[in-house]
């Protein structure tokens, strides 16, 4: 990239980030302390704050740049993910978004222990939600690696390292000092940045072919080198019988793994009532379904405009489609257009993982905090001191994830987060299902549903072609590959929901009806809801 791109890119990035750190630290210094207010931010956002806030926390780096650059180089196969974020968006708010609003009060661990022993069910819940919540973040600081490299034209691991560990920095900064307030307003603006900036880039898309999509599709297949087998199902995930599974155990943990992802669920706890989180949620499908009706277009464009081999030249897994196609769109390399156009989208890539992590970040030190360290805490520690447990947490998970981005540099984003998901389905569903519809359910099951997808999905995903033994692996020279699939949900999910059931059914322990009864009461009506 020449020198005037990576000078605008950085001057708008850093302008991101001065706004945000502005926020933050205006927040930090009218905060009040309590638990309540860094863990659900006062409760005080109206929906439609809170669906920019969700749409934002939701639409990461994998969407942004993995999404569209799985289309760009798969065709049909890519649309997978984005139809699979976008639909699971409707098992959220039919299944979880008001119910978990009523029922908990800042994790996922509160509804599941409302009517169990709290220290066993916490701890489960809390182990899932950290790990998930890791998985997650090591695809956004994969993203940010991707993003330096382009930007400043340097593919050294050095520069990604220096990179993963700035936005790192930046992410546990802002979750310190600001907590759960200071994190939505950075979601609701990297919302409308992002949206913005997608909807300019789809219209120059579609002016560049004239308005006509058939055209569109035509010349990206033409430039796939596949013909028509580039908009047809298979050029991915047809090959053989374990690539067809590989297909449906995808499918299955994007639609069933956003009702698990902690971050999520725990936006929901930043309204005031149960009617707002089903406001919030019917907001955030708007602006998320448009989002990736734009993403598909983009990344049929970046195949027509840009093509395959130079996706591929610039990052193998193709997440930098969308900052090319942006620098084609403006006129190329040297054009004051592409400049700009390229300086835009870089920043807003940066913006939303600035976002992303540090949402996430806060939902997983929220887990440390209120669910690890609250059952293992003696009876007389202060809820003050839990906070303070919840920003020390932050700084241990950014370290983590770092590590673990730095090892996955060269894997593309949105299959990371799919990896995500296919954990939280396994984990966190199973055990959220239950706890909310089946009066029998107990500690034990509520714990062997929690382990029983948590244990199956991980040790899967470090037997699998992911981990080693193929070239595209993290350790490509050693062979531990005994699951020929990529994405595990297929065989944790079912895991995860047996184990509930068994572990019920096994069980000495009799249902307290009084509580299902008051949290059906409550999950439903809103009564007694914090």
């Amino acid at each position: 990239m020449t020198g005037e791109h990576q000078t605008l890119a950085l001057l708008l990035f850093i302008g991101f980030v001065a706004v945000t750190l502005a926020i933050t630290t205006w927040v930090s210094r009218r905060r009040h302390g309590s638990a309540e207010e860094f863990y659900a931010g006062g409760r005080l956002f109206s929906p439609m704050e809170n669906g920019f806030a969700v749409s934002g926390d939701y639409v990461s780096a994998a969407s942004f740049l993995g999404v569209t650059g799985l289309i760009a180089l798969y065709g049909y196969d890519g649309l997978l993910y984005g139809v699979g974020f976008l639909v699971a968006w409707l098992v959220v708010l039919f299944l979880v978004a008001e119910l978990v609003r009523n029922c908990g009060r800042f994790t996922l661990a509160d509804v599941v222990a409302a009517r169990m022993s709290e220290r066993p069910v916490r701890i489960a819940a809390g182990t899932a939600s950290v790990t998930v919540s890791v998985l997650y973040l090591v695809a956004q600081m994969v993203g940010a690696g991707s993003l330096v490299a382009l930007l400043l034209g340097r593919t050294s691991g050095t520069a990604q390292a220096w990179t993963v560990i700035g936005v790192g920095a930046l992410m546990v900064t802002y979750v310190s000092l600001g907590g759960m307030r200071a994190t939505t307003w950075i979601q609701i603006v990297k919302a409308v940045l992002l949206l913005c900036g997608t909807v300019v880039l789809t219209v120059l898309v579609l002016v560049r072919f004239h308005g006509d999509l058939d055209r569109l599709l035509v010349t990206a297949a033409e430039r796939s080198g596949h013909g028509d087998a580039f908009l047809a199902p298979g050029l991915k995930y047809g090959g053989s019988w374990t690539a067809r599974l590989d297909f449906i155990s995808l499918g299955l943990a994007l639609v069933l793994g956003t009702a698990g992802l902690p971050h999520i669920l725990s936006r929901f706890y930043t309204v005031p009532t149960a009617r707002a989180a089903r406001r919030s949620a019917v907001w955030s499908i708007g602006l998320i379904g448009g989002f990736y009706l734009m993403a598909i277009v983009l990344g049929f464009g970046a195949a027509a405009v840009v093509g395959p081999e130079a996706l591929r030249r610039s990052n193998a897994a193709g997440n930098t489609a969308m900052p090319l196609l942006a620098l084609d769109l403006g006129g190329g390399v040297g054009s004051t257009g592409g400049t700009v156009l390229f300086a835009m989208v870089a920043a807003v890539a940066f913006a939303t993982i600035l976002a992303v992590v540090a949402g996430i970040t806060l939902a997983s030190s929220s887990s440390v905090a209120h669910d690890l360290y609250a059952s293992l805490r003696r009876p007389q520690s202060k809820v003050r001191g839990e906070v303070a447990v919840a920003r020390v947490a932050a700084v241990g998970i950014g370290i983590v994830a770092i590590g673990l981005g730095l090892l996955a540099r060269d894997l593309n984003v949105a299959f990371l987060v799919g990896l995500a998901f296919a954990v939280a389905a396994s984990a966190n569903l199973p055990a959220l299902v239950y706890s909310l519809f089946w009066r029998a359910f107990t500690t034990r099951g509520a714990v062997w549903a929690v382990y029983g997808g948590l244990v199956p999905a991980l040790v899967l995903v470090l037997l699998s072609p992911v981990v080693s033994g193929s070239p595209g692996s993290l350790f490509p020279d050693i062979d531990l590959q005994y699951f020929p699939l990529q994405n595990p949900g297929i065989v944790s999910i079912p895991l995860g929901f047996l184990a509930g059931w068994l572990g019920t059914v096994t069980s000495d322990e009799v249902a307290d009806e009084g509580k299902f009864a008051e949290t059906e009461v409550r999950s439903l009506t809103g009564a007694g809801a914090v």
